[in-house]
């Protein structure tokens, strides 16, 4: 096999490690059954250091994993439930956000336009996959799916992507010399 192949999919299989790992770092909060997970800050470092295709897989397998009973969604929980409750729409929304924020990158490894897409596309469309399932699964009205799953953890996820934007751009400078010397 190649020394670039086996470098993606060393990467891939890294990045799916990191997911099931950031699941089990959780807060509870008192008012909501939506915790305060690392799952946003590694999804997003994910979509920032894989190319699209690569982030789509490794959020796939973390899914995969996830619904075959491996307990590694939010809190070590796990199975088809999960997606089917009041969490499962940001799960979900992981697979839609992920392969688009790496897309939308870009080849450059610039820090600004890393925080400025994981805060304005990434967020976005993991809240809306996570308020659609919270209204439908809590039968409540969106209002009230924002105000108990989604406002509360604004101000943490705009932190979370600045994190892993600092984290992605002196992994993928490394990333890069590994690539470079792998040839």
């Amino acid at each position: 096999m190649h020394s670039s192949k086996i470098l993606s999919l060393t990467k891939t299989s890294l990045c799916v490690a990191l997911l099931c790992v950031s699941a089990f770092i959780v807060i509870p909060i008192p008012f909501t059954p939506i915790m305060i997970t690392a799952q946003t800050l590694v999804v997003t470092l994910v979509s920032l250091l894989l190319k699209p295709s690569q982030s789509a897989a490794a959020v796939g397998v973390y899914l995969l994993l996830g619904i075959c009973g491996v307990p590694v969604f939010s809190g070590g929980t796990a199975g088809i439930g999960q997606l089917l409750g009041p969490t499962g729409g940001f799960i979900l929304g992981f697979l839609a956000a992920a392969p688009l924020m790496s897309w939308l990158k870009g080849k450059n490894n610039r820090f600004f336009r890393y925080v400025l897409i994981s805060i304005f596309v990434g967020i976005p469309v993991i809240d809306l996959f996570g308020t659609v399932f919270f209204c439908i699964s809590q039968h409540v009205d969106p209002w009230a799916a924002l105000m108990a799953a989604v406002v509360p953890f604004l101000i943490g996820d705009v932190c979370k992507c600045i994190v892993a934007s600092l984290l992605a751009v002196p992994l993928n400078h490394a990333l890069l010399r590994q690539e470079a010397a792998s040839y």
